[in-house]
């Protein structure tokens, strides 16, 4: 080997030496740096302790006329989603090929097969979501608990049912505009002045949804744009609803922050700031819209998510009730 050669195999060498060390020592600190939640080190809920039967029983006293809407949308095969996300349902009749009977002597049946990612359409991402530097709620580290079979911390069976005064916010009202763009991001100036407006003051313990328009606008007429970007709060936004103590924060958006994002180097930040910093869950692709149209800035929010052991996201129809 001739000595340039051997001077840049040695370059090489020690650079990605200094690579793994400080990787190690980024890890370390943020270890060193990690404080427990205030639930206590080993809780796993997060901002789902703010909900006691007391805040249930005056979340339901919110219904004045009974009336239902589903926060969910339709999915199916066709339905953008984030990266390569995706599903596929296959409908069969087991055992009764060929005009075969196995469940009776007269009876047939289908069953269905799901196969998909749990975090498409309108769904909740879980404390074990979104981290920083492998570092996830209530300081725990990937290594030890995202395992490829599911997650032994932060699973998505871990959340009790979610019900609490629901809010949504009129940000396209505010604008005055059917929908938000792509890329557009709301203040909390915003967010303070729709609420006064609205007379629905954020308080402890709420589920805060954002209606852009978005949905409306671009899921069915223009799905590439829909998936491709997408108006959301900015990362103050995020920062002062982590402040008044929510349980939940969503959108008619696939993604909740806006994309592009403010700043390159910090995508999707409001993730970070509600799920690893704070223990607040989140709702992607809400069905918004009837809300909004009837004048329901106020109701009773409900979600029992389906409890698979170790899952992150979860498919999900919340029920708002006013």
């Amino acid at each position: 080997m001739s000595q340039v050669m051997w001077g840049t195999a040695l370059r090489r060498a020690v650079s990605l030496m200094c690579g793994i060390v400080g990787g190690a020592l980024a890890g370390l600190v943020a270890a060193e740096e990690c404080a427990p939640s205030r639930w206590g080190a080993d809780d796993e809920v997060g901002n789902a302790n703010l909900i006691t039967q007391q805040s249930v029983l005056a979340a339901a006293s919110l219904i004045t006329t009974g009336k239902t809407y589903s926060l969910g949308i339709t999915i199916d095969h066709n339905t953008p989603a984030f990266g390569t996300r995706g599903l596929s349902l296959l409908v069969v009749q087991p055992g009764q090929q060929e005009g075969a009977r196995t469940l009776t002597s007269w009876g047939t049946y289908n069953d269905d097969v799901f196969q998909g990612w749990l975090g498409i359409g309108s769904q909740l991402d879980g404390l074990g979501h979104f981290g920083d530097n492998g570092m996830y709620y209530n300081c725990n580290h990937a290594r030890d608990f995202a395992q490829v079979s599911g997650l032994t911390k932060l699973g998505i069976e871990k959340l009790p049912p979610l019900v609490a005064r629901g809010v949504v916010l009129d940000m396209a009202g505010h604008y005055s505009v059917p929908h938000l763009e792509g890329g557009q991001a709301f203040s909390v100036e915003d967010v303070k002045a729709v609420a006064k407006k609205q007379n629905t003051p954020i308080r402890k313990g709420d589920v805060v949804l954002f209606h852009t328009g978005w949905t409306d606008a671009k899921l069915a007429s223009d799905p590439e744009t829909w998936v491709s970007t997408e108006p959301g709060q900015s990362e103050e936004v995020a920062h002062y609803l982590a402040g008044l103590e929510v349980v939940a924060v969503g959108a008619d958006t696939w993604g909740l922050d806006v994309v592009p994002s403010q700043d390159p180097e910090k995508a999707f930040v409001g993730h970070r700031i509600y799920l690893k910093e704070h223990g607040i869950y989140i709702l992607e692709t809400m069905n918004t819209g009837p809300l909004v149209r009837d004048g329901a800035f106020e109701f009773l929010f409900i979600l029992g998510q389906a409890k698979v052991r170790g899952a992150v996201q979860m498919i999900i129809n919340p029920i708002a009730i006013r």
